[in-house]
């Protein structure tokens, strides 16, 4: 490994805190029967072996035997924060119940266990990672576990290398298909457990078993680093207005806890333009008179927080991408259409669409629209992170406000400056509380595999208490499914986790929102700290804090 800065040394020293139940031999305490959060019998049929089971929690026990298991482990989906930490937690889980157990590392996700690329976990190569940010030390991927032929192929490896539990650490996505994969080993007796771990910085795979997804913390707080750097900039030249753009885009989670972190002057949330059915007009009129208005009191600056989702949250846009996400499909084999030329795919896509889809396609400015025709994800569907929200919200602001001036209204002078966060909070090194919730998840992963559990997902709980106090166990992954559209098809998936309008976390920001327009009230975070006061170093996030007071 490269040499290592000052403070990464100073890192590699900190034991993360584990619940007071993992700290030594534990029992499995089962609860009731689960089910499904919606198409119970759809769910059910699908993952027969695995549909039903108790939720777990771990209580100290006195003893327990010893276990002779070799684990996998599998980094799939984007970086987060704590990942190192999660194999850390489960290196040293597995090498608890014996000695002799082997942890193998799939390389670059998913797609190492299909084409049989691992390495061997040391204790020298895990103490050159732990409360490392990143997911380098084996490296991620996007290749989705869904074929038969996929799933042959990775049960070659496990049986070479006598691997009985495989680890997936991933998003909704990802353990989607961690409980496919469990589902169809346990379906062939083949032997293999499957657990997966909670991970997405966008906040978005969490219920009333996984409080927060692993890596949401640090992203907001390096991301909240970031805007009060701006803020503090913003204050001193007094005469920018500044446009973020920050992840998020199947929900708002990281700009509204960016928001209650920082107090900017505006923050829109995906999820209530779409409950209030705003048309991109009237996010830019509720933009626009804030600007006016701060203008009338001599303050022509100011910042603006958007999600990057934003734009698929507008109702007639949102209708649009899903058209688009269906014409662009191949519907007798469930992939992306193949086109000879971008003109002639732009062309299809107009051919095939509703009139009132086309009519909101060319309102948009034409880069926008050639970016909604053309750019698609593995996945297919269209790219709404490379549209530049920012900038488009500016720009149709200032043509607002020039109108206005037009119209004799005061507007003041408008000059903005734009920023993306995205890339900037994935792969930083974690806080003290990523750095203990992830090494928690992954040494309970190890006790889940130990009590022979699979298909199940490692969730930690009670996390706003001091560590000790927090809560380990499972919960079967079959219990967050329901049945949704993607592709032209009805799939099993796990409901993804939006901003709930009635919780704590947004009725305190919408309390507060327009004082914070009104003023300057900004709140410069700094970076994150490692060592000193609790309150200051082990603080979990504002939304935590606020779902559970």
């Amino acid at each position: 490994m490269a040499e290592k800065s000052n403070l990464q040394i100073a890192r590699a020293a900190y034991q993360p805190k584990l619940p007071k139940a993992l700290q030594g031999p534990v029992k499995a305490v089962e609860g009731a029967a689960t089910q499904s959060v919606g198409n119970q019998a759809e769910i059910k049929a699908l993952f027969p072996n695995t549909y039903g089971m108790p939720v777990v929690t771990f209580e100290s026990a006195e003893s327990a035997a010893a276990t002779e298991i070799n684990v996998g482990i599998i980094l799939s989906g984007g970086q987060a924060p704590g990942g190192h930490n999660v194999i850390s937690g489960l290196y040293d889980g597995v090498k608890s119940l014996n000695p002799a157990n082997k942890l193998y590392g799939f390389l670059m996700g998913p797609g190492g266990l299909v084409d049989h690329k691992y390495i061997e976990f040391t204790d020298e190569l895990i103490d050159d990672y732990r409360n490392t940010g990143g997911f380098d030390i084996i490296g991620s991927g996007r290749t989705k576990l869904e074929k038969e032929a996929q799933f042959e192929s990775g049960i070659e490896i496990l049986r070479e290398l006598g691997i009985k539990a495989l680890v997936i650490i991933g998003g909704d996505d990802s353990n989607t298909n961690a409980c496919v994969l469990a589902e169809y080993y346990a379906a062939k007796n083949y032997g293999v457990q499957v657990i997966g771990c909670p991970k997405t910085i966008d906040g978005d795979l969490k219920n009333e078993q996984i409080e927060t997804s692993f890596g949401f913390d640090t992203a907001c707080k390096t991301y909240s680093e970031l805007i009060g750097n701006i803020q503090r900039d913003c204050n001193s030249a007094r005469k920018y207005w500044h446009f973020i753009k920050l992840m998020g885009r199947s929900a708002s989670h990281i700009a509204l806890e960016c928001a209650l972190e920082t107090q900017p002057n505006i923050c829109l949330i995906s999820e209530e333009i779409e409950e209030k059915a705003m048309s991109l007009d009237d996010v830019v009129t509720y933009i626009a008179k804030i600007v006016a208005d701060r203008a009338a009191s001599g303050n022509n600056f100011g910042t603006v927080l958007i999600p990057e989702g934003l734009i698929e949250f507008i109702p007639a846009i949102k209708k649009l991408i899903k058209e688009l996400n269906e014409v662009l499909t191949d519907p007798a084999t469930g992939e992306s259409r193949e086109f000879a030329s971008k003109d002639e795919q732009v062309a299809f896509v107009k051919g095939n669409i509703a009139p009132e889809n086309l009519a909101v396609l060319e309102s948009l400015p034409k880069d926008v629209e050639r970016q909604l025709c053309l750019d698609r994800d593995p996945h297919g569907n269209v790219q709404v992170s490379l549209i530049e929200t920012e900038k488009l919200l500016s720009a149709m602001v200032a043509t607002k406000l020039a109108a206005w001036k037009a119209e004799g209204k005061y507007c003041g002078k408008f000059s903005a400056q734009h920023h993306f966060f995205g890339y900037e909070g994935r792969c930083a090194a974690p806080s003290n509380y990523d750095a203990d919730y992830c090494y928690s998840l992954g040494f309970n992963a190890s006790r889940l595999i130990a009590n022979g559990k699979t298909g199940y997902m490692s969730v930690i709980k009670n996390t706003t208490a001091p560590a000790a106090e927090w809560i380990a166990g499972g919960v079967p992954i079959t219990m967050m499914m329901n049945m949704e559209r993607r592709n032209g098809a009805m799939k099993p998936v796990i409901r993804k986790a939006l901003v709930e309008l009635e919780g704590e976390p947004f009725k305190f920001f919408a309390s507060k929102r327009e004082e914070w327009a009104n003023t300057t009230s900004y709140i410069y975070p700094g970076p994150i700290q490692y060592w000193g006061p609790s309150e200051v170093c082990d603080q979990t996030t504002k939304t935590l804090a606020l779902e559970h007071k």
